[in-house]
Order: structure tokens, then sequence, then C-alpha cells
């Protein structure tokens, strides 16, 4: 049996690999960070490689490398909180309260490179950026696990009733009663609010060229004025958040204004716009400081999100963490 697993082996990897993509994308939802989602996929293939020869194939390989990733996935979320974000651990401050003290990792919901979680048609890439919005994946996060994870195989990935019963070990009466607390649940947190990250129209591809421009040349007021006005900005691993163009603008008059001199590089991020942002060092060079994620209605930002964790979150974008100035 080994050397039968041996002989196969290069086949067997390529025939899991294709399907870490779409594992990758819905063990993000149900964990709610890069880098769990990335651990429990590499844990599911694994174990998939190892118990191949007891495949026999009474589901499709799909079904069964979901319900093994299912079965990683609830055993990591365990007892533990939720993934947050800022918004969510109490209300808004002013720009002038103390930034506090940088909370643990495992408190906050973490951003995703489009490219670990998005592929197939074009149809399906809408979609799946759709669906990894940062407050679509915070509204999941409040859901009990199983019903999170009914919620994600029948919304999401557009199983039947019947497949998730299966997959659950569950009846469809219970599916279809968990997917309708699930779905009232999901319509009272409104993710839908923000629109999606690639660009829709000129108006806001223009938009996010007069951020970079102002940021880079650190135009305080061009900024604020390409903001909302109950727009919000967050800085994970801080719980500090501020709400209102007004509280914002005096921030960066403030503490913001160390970013002064930086310069942006784009990425695609949870299907939403973003930028690395490198400041100037001491060195003369530029040191990775903050992964921006902006949330755009129309044609202004509502949120600013700013994740500061940038030794780790740098390379799964593929970005260094220092460049030349």
């Amino acid at each position: 049996m080994a050397m039968e697993t041996t002989q196969r082996a290069p086949a067997l990897e390529q025939l899991l690999e294709q399907h870490r993509v779409p594992l990758t994308g819905y063990c993000y939802r149900m964990l709610g960070s890069a880098f769990e989602a990335e651990d429990a996929v590499q844990e599911t293939l694994v174990r998939a490689w190892k118990s191949y020869d007891q495949f026999e194939g009474r589901s499709s390989l799909r079904s069964w490398l979901y319900r093994i990733a299912t079965n990683v996935c609830l055993t990591m979320v365990g007892a533990r909180q939720r993934r947050a974000r800022p918004m969510d651990l109490g209300p808004s401050m002013s720009a002038e309260t103390a930034l506090g003290a940088a909370l643990d990792e495992a408190t906050w919901l973490s951003p995703v490179p489009d490219t670990w979680v998005v592929d197939g048609d074009p149809l399906q890439q809408v979609q799946s950026r759709e669906t990894v919005r940062l407050a679509f994946v915070n509204a999941l996060q409040l859901l009990p696990a199983k019903q999170r994870a009914a919620l994600i195989l029948a919304e999401v990935l557009q199983w039947s009733a019947n497949e998730v019963a299966d997959l659950l070990g569950s009846s469809v009466a219970s599916v279809n009663s968990a997917l309708q607390r699930a779905r009232a649940t999901l319509a009272e947190q409104k993710p839908d609010s923000a629109q999606t990250a690639e660009p829709t129209d000129d108006k806001q591809r223009a938009l996010l060229g007069r951020y970079v421009e102002a940021f880079e040349s650190w135009d305080v007021e061009k900024l604020v004025s390409l903001l909302h006005d109950d727009a919000t900005l967050s800085m994970p691993p801080f719980a500090l958040w501020l709400q209102g163009a007004g509280e914002v603008r005096k921030f960066w008059y403030g503490p913001g204004s160390k970013c002064a001199g930086s310069r942006m590089v784009p990425v695609k991020a949870n299907g939403l716009p973003g930028f690395a942002q490198y400041k100037p060092g001491d060195d003369g060079k530029l040191h990775a400081w903050a992964l921006h994620i902006l949330e755009i209605e129309g044609d202004r930002i509502v949120g600013h999100n700013s994740f500061l964790d940038t030794p780790r979150l740098f390379p799964l974008f593929g970005l260094p963490l220092s460049r030349e100035a």
C-alpha cells in the first residue's frame, strides 16, 4: 500500500492542490484569519493524503475534502471567542485618546489576499470577492460554528440542503432551520452596505487615485475630502477606532502625521481595494507600516482599515518588509 501511494504521489498531490483556493476561502470565512485558514487547509490536505486509500468514492472528492475541512475548522474554533473588528469591542473614541496596548492577534479579524481565496470563472470571482469582504466575514463570526458552516456551504458554495445535511451529519429540516436563523442574524448586520473592491466605474478608480496622491503628499484636507461624513478609522491590533471625518482629520493632523512621506503599493485583499504603506525610516529606506483596506460607498470612503501587524501580513501579499526610498 505504501508503494502504491508513493507511485501515485505526484498525481494525487496535483489533484488535491486543485482544491486549495476554494478550501482556503471556505476556511477563511469559517475562521476569520488568513493564518488559521492556511493552517486548516494544510491540515485538511495532509489528512486527505494520509487517508486517501480509505476514500471509497461514495461521495465526490469535493464533498469529502469539505467534510475534512469542516471538522478541522470546528476543532480550531472550539470555545475561543470570535474574531472581531475594533468597532465590535466598544464605542468610538476621540482622536486625543491614547492608543493603548496592542491586543493579541487572535482578537482580530485579519485580512486575506484575494489570490488565496478567489478563483474560477468571472462570475465565481465576483461572488468570492463579495463573500470575503471584511463586513461579511465579520458578520459570519457572530454565528455558532455549525450554523456558520451551513450558511457558507448553502449560500456561498451553493450546496443543496441535502448535501449540507449529509456533510454535517444532520437532517434537512435542521439545516433549513439553521439557515433561517443564520440569514436573520446576517440581515441585522447589513454586511452588504459597502461596495466590493474591484472599482466598478471610473469615479471609484479616480477616487483611489486621489487617495494615493493625497496620502503620499500627506495632504490631510484632501484625504478628509474623500471620506464619508460618518467614515470609520480602525487600526488593529489596537482597540482604538474613530468615527466621523472630523475625528479622523484630528487624528491625521496629530498622531497620524508620522505617516508623512509614505509610499503606497496597491494590493487586493478581501475583495476590497487595498494599499501597502511603507513609511520612511532613519536609515533612508522605506519600511512596512500598515496594510490599508478601504470600504467604499459611491464616491466616498466609508471604512479606512489599517492593519499594523506588518511583519506577518506583508509576506502574505508577497511584499518585502523594507524597500529603497
